[in-house]
């Protein structure tokens, strides 16, 4: 396996210039496409007082929407830097709906962490559950993904299952990977048979479970990525339904909000 393309996603937020380098830099390393993606839908007039005045305030909302969208392909084009083989797609459309279509172009999506963080954001949430692509969340102000030590979050479910499998490419250039049990849901055998899985395909994989405490078990997660100094972690996301786990809490939204790693997840 590896990844042929590469589509990240684009805003004028302060930490896109460096979402892009690191999505480059991926492409890169794996020889594959980078496109870069962005959308706004344009508002329509709704306290306009005649047709005539309707026109004249949607045609100023889509230059300005125009103006974004071109803004936001010049960062592309400068952070992503020459040597690539690399697109852009744009449209007038929400940046959600559009992003997640697009998606069909890649292996893998590449969006920050506060997605709602300037014009054009996405959050990773709501694309999670959209895209039926494997998801790389990546934090503020990081320009690389080394990769060299990852943690697995295992909790054997479907989401976690696709979630290791579009990881093999960068847990195979790792140097240590940890598969880590948190919760009672999770035992012994099931994540021995996940790191045996990894090592049979070239991942250097150890597993261990995280003893029973107080801690939330995103906290605990993160913690031990910390440990491990990890910059991936890898999971499931939302193995509940999304609606109870923004009502209630759980480990896909603990981990959005809080995390310094970057974060491989599929649904």
């Amino acid at each position: 396996m590896t990844y042929a393309s590469i589509m990240v996603s684009l805003d004028l937020g302060p930490a896109a210039a460096a979402r892009v380098q690191l999505a480059a830099d991926l492409a890169r390393r794996f020889e594959a496409r980078l496109i870069g993606a962005a959308a706004r839908q344009v508002t329509d007039p709704v306290t306009a007082m005649d047709i005539a005045e309707a026109g004249r305030i949607y045609d100023a909302e889509k230059e300005r929407v125009l103006d974004e969208l071109r803004q936001a392909r010049d960062l592309f084009e400068q952070a992503a830097g020459p040597g690539l083989d690399a697109a852009w797609r744009a449209a007038l459309a929400p940046g959600l709906t559009y992003l997640a279509v697009q998606a069909r172009a890649a292996d893998l999506l590449v969006v920050g962490r506060d997605g709602d963080a300037g014009a054009l954001g996405v959050p990773p949430g709501p694309l999670l559950m959209e895209a039926g692509r494997p998801v790389l969340v990546v934090p503020p102000g990081l320009v690389r993904l080394r990769a060299e030590r990852a943690v697995v979050a295992w909790k054997d479910a479907p989401e976690a299952r696709r979630a290791v499998l579009a990881a093999l490419p960068l847990l195979q250039k790792a140097e240590e990977v940890l598969v880590l049990g948190v919760g009672p849901e999770t035992d012994g055998q099931a994540i021995g048979d996940v790191a045996d899985f990894l090592v049979r395909h070239g991942v250097p994989a150890t597993a261990r479970m995280v003893p029973e405490s107080g801690v939330r078990p995103g906290a605990a997660i993160l913690a031990n990525a910390a440990a491990q100094r990890a910059d991936l972690v890898v999971m499931g996301a939302y193995g509940h339904s999304r609606l109870r786990e923004w009502l209630f809490g759980g480990v896909t939204r603990d981990i959005l909000q809080a995390t310094n790693a970057c974060c491989l997840m599929s649904h």
